[in-house]
Parts: C-alpha cells; sequence; structure tokens
C-alpha cells in the first residue's frame, strides 16, 4: 500500500504545524522532537524560531546526541559540555528543554536481528523517557551519506556518540577515533544507517511522525560547519511530512530529480556518488517503510 506524503510548497513555521496536522496524529504522552541543531559556524541549518511553532504544538523536548567527529574536524557537539554551549549559542534552550540524550551512560543497546552490517544499536540512553517522537529533518546533501532526511535523523541522530561510530564502520568500532580509519564502504555505510533507523522507528512504532523541510539545500550537511559547508545550490523546495520515514525521503529525492532547477545536477552529483539512495532501498527492503507513496500537495 502507498504511503501518504503531504506535500506544500510554501515554507513557513506555521505551514510547518498546518501539515503535521494533516497526519492526523496525536502524539502521546512525552514528545521527543528530534532536530539538527547545527554544528558551529554553519550557516545552513535550520534555526529555532523556524521551529518553534511546531515543537509548542507537541509541547515537545528538543533531543540530541553527542558527535563520533570533532577535534581536527572543528566540530565542537562530540562532547556534553561544549555540545550544551552550542545549543546555547545558537538559541535552543531560550525557547525548549533540551535533552543531549547520551549526555551520560551507559548507552542503550538495542539489538538488530538479522542485520547485515550491526547485530546492535547504541543510542542516547534517555531515548526511553519519551512516549513518542517528532522527526524533524532538515533535507539536504551530505558529505559521507549522500543526503540528510528522516533515515539519517532516526540513525545518526539518535545514536550515541559510540553508536554512531559503530554505524560509520558498519560494526567495526565504537570507538570515536578508531571508526574514521575503519569507515565503511559506500554500501555498506548506508546498510548501517538504515539497520540503526529501524530500531528507533520500531521503538516508537505508531507514536511517530516525520517532516522534511526542503530548504536551504546545500550539498553538505548541517553538522559541516566553521565556514566550510557549501552554499544551497538550489532553490527552496517546500516542506513533506508522513508517517513513514522511507517515503517523506524517497520523495524528497523524486523532487529534487524532478526539478529543472540548475543547481538539481551538483545536489543530485552528491547524492549518487555516495550511493545516498541505497538507504533508502535497504530501509524499504527491511519492510518499516515503503518507496511507494501518494504525493498529496495542498
Amino acid at each position: 500500500m502507498a504511503a501518504k506524503v503531504y506535500f506544500t510548497r510554501e515554507i513557513t513555521p506555521e505551514k510547518v504545524v498546518e501539515i503535521y496536522r494533516k497526519l492526523g496524529i496525536q502524539l502521546p504522552g512525552k514528545v521527543a522532537v528530534k532536530v539538527h541543531s547545527g554544528e558551529k559556524g554553519n550557516q545552513n541549518f535550520l534555526h529555532p524560531e523556524f521551529w518553534k511553532p511546531m515543537v509548542e504544538e507537541v509541547h515537545g523536548t528538543i533531543v540530541e546526541c553527542n558527535t563520533a567527529y570533532g577535534d581536527a574536524s572543528g566540530g565542537v557537539r562530540d562532547n556534553t559540555e561544549s555540545h550544551l554551549k552550542l545549543i546555547e549559542e545558537h538559541g535552543w534552550n531560550k525557547y525548549f528543554d533540551v535533552d543531549i540524550m547520551d549526555a551520560e551512560g551507559p548507552d542503550l543497546v538495542w539489538p538488530i536481528d538479522g542485520g547485515k552490517q550491526l547485530h546492535e544499536n547504541l543510542v542516547g540512553k534517555n531515548i526511553v523517557n519519551y512516549d513518542s517522537m517528532l522527526v524533524l529533518a532538515h533535507f539536504k546533501g551530505h558529505p559521507m551519506g549522500g543526503y540528510g532526511g528522516a533515515i539519517k535523523q532516526l540513525s545518526i541522530g539518535c545514536a550515541s556518540r559510540a553508536g554512531k561510530a559503530l554505524i560509520h564502520s558498519a560494526g567495526a568500532s565504537d570507538d570515536r577515533y578508531e571508526c574514521w580509519e575503519k569507515h565503511a564502504s559506500k554500501d555498506a555505510f548506508p546498510d548501517a544507517m538504515a539497520e540503526a533507523a529501524m530500531t528507533v522507528h520500531q521503538h516508537f512504532a505508531g507514536n511517530i511522525a516525520y517532516i522534511n523541510v526542503m530548504k536551504n539545500l546545500s550539498v553538505d550537511c548541517d553538522c559541516v560547519g566553521f565556514g566550510n559547508a557549501e552554499d544551497p545550490c538550489m532553490a527552496d523546495v517546500g516542506i513533506l511530512a508522513s508517517l513513514d520515514p522511507v517515503a517523506i525521503d524517497q520523495a524528497c529525492i523524486d523532487l529534487v530529480m524532478g526539478s529543472d532547477d540548475p543547481g538539481r545536477a551538483h545536489f543530485m552529483e552528491r547524492v549518487m556518488s555516495r550511493n545516498g539512495t541505497r538507504a533508502i532501498a535497504t530501509a524499504a527492503a527491511l519492510g518499516y517503510g515503503t518507496r511507494d507513496y501518494e504525493l498529496i500537495e495542498f
């Protein structure tokens, strides 16, 4: 059965709330709102003011996890102290409660039955404090994954620092330094992301929703900071919402591929050169979403 994916070309904070309501879901209890809070110096991430009406709509708590990169990369989100300082600099805790889910160990270990790359996923242990999750993704490119959307938010986004290392190395190492020496191939890495994402989606089964915003379409992720991220190469496209993480990412890719924007070729070169759509195909094969969708524009 085709999944429903709602779409609007108008990008405003109010439209985010409107498209969420189209899903007809009431996220129960304590709601974790997964965002990308932006690396230091990144110019493309979506600021807290943009997300504010949506987070207030669900009375949510902003959740993040520490990164596996840092030091030489110039990133500052690899440890709780500097991560929280950047959260404050970016204004997130001005409006919301913020939870770095892996701020204190031990990590939560979720088994992955039948995984080809991963046998377990390491997530921030605070994730079990929430009854439901709203995944707010800034759809854009990514230096390693090709693109970043709902599947990346579920996988890399909810993994602890050690869990991120495990995904990047396709199970070879949970060490934040060693994982880069053992980084997975362009087949194994997207497979590992899809496998890790499955555990989070299944944990919140029936109580999780997805919104992708196709704005500031750079080929680089919001994790690229200090002026190193490319400026957007395409015009803004719109906002999408779905209960299916596979369908919403597939719809975003299709909207880019179907665009006549002159920057489309550059964006898709980034996606395809990193084998980015393999994560979508693997997630569909794992059965927690479908690539078949009905795009409902309003």
